[in-house]
């Protein structure tokens, strides 16, 4: 069951971008939206750095991807709610009408730009790194350079998919997206949600299912590797390692916004 709370009020402090709207998915992951600055641009799959004033009166910031696309006239963020973090202990208790620090200059590995041309692009996410990918399923390049769009997610718990889950289901009722890209637009999106410890009709680690090749035979796909693929992926550090060494033994390799290649890993949330 999730809880939405909406209530629109107008910034009055530099780097302040107001609470529009928050959710509340579990007890561990939230989701909230805020105004966006009119000079802001970015492109979808990028993060910025946001946070909130600390104790000490200096602010408190961290990466955060964009989780809305390019074109939503608000932003929205995806977050885990960690009770002994810095930030996200703070950040947790948010409600519409208050205000949190935006420094709006965009970066990031996940964009369009940093891959080569492909047949499909795999989005590989686990817990919150699925808040870039919720940035470009909702982004029509997407569908217009892609012939299929695979996002993969894993959780440990049911729960834990429901933001994704919801997220799809909106994506593939989109009239607007429908009337850009076509009616057969939603067809090119699949999701394949998988748990790790709580029972669901997938279970196991994308990595494990990748490398039996369960994936593929759930799929269809008979031909993945570097003429028709190109991955993304954004997790923890061993995911992103595992990922990429997996993608890396079909012959994909990593690529960067100065070098586009088969695939690129979010770096900007591991430490």
């Amino acid at each position: 069951m999730t809880e939405t709370a909406t209530v629109p009020k107008i910034p009055t402090l530099p780097d302040a971008q107001t609470v529009t709207e928050v959710t509340h998915w579990t007890d561990r992951l939230f989701s909230f939206r805020v105004t966006r600055p009119a000079s802001l641009r970015f492109r979808s799959g990028e993060f910025v750095m946001i946070g909130l004033m600390g104790d000490n009166g200096k602010p408190l910031l961290r990466a955060y991807s964009i989780a809305s696309p390019a074109w939503d006239e608000e932003l929205e963020f995806y977050s885990i709610k960690v009770q002994d973090g810095p930030l996200t202990s703070k950040l947790q208790h948010i409600q519409p009408g208050d205000q949190i620090i935006l420094r709006p200059k965009p970066v990031g590995t996940l964009v369009h730009d940093a891959l080569l041309p492909g047949k499909r692009v795999w989005f590989f996410a686990t817990g919150t790194g699925i808040a870039p990918f919720a940035s470009l399923i909702r982004e029509p390049q997407t569908y217009e350079d892609y012939d299929q769009v695979i996002l993969t997610h894993t959780c440990r718990e049911v729960a834990e998919l429901e933001y994704g889950r919801q997220l799809v289901d909106s994506v593939r009722k989109d009239e607007m997206l429908a009337e850009l890209m076509g009616d057969g637009f939603a067809d090119k999106l699949v999701y394949y949600p998988t748990t790790t410890r709580e029972e669901s009709p997938k279970m196991g680690r994308i990595t494990t299912l990748l490398e039996d090749g369960t994936v593929f035979r759930d799929l269809g796909i008979t031909d993945f590797g570097p003429e028709n693929d190109r991955g993304m992926v954004c997790g923890s550090l061993p995911f992103n390692l595992d990922i990429k060494a997996i993608l890396e033994g079909h012959g994909l390799r990593e690529g960067a916004n100065s070098e586009p290649a088969e695939f690129v890993v979010e770096k900007a949330f591991v430490g």
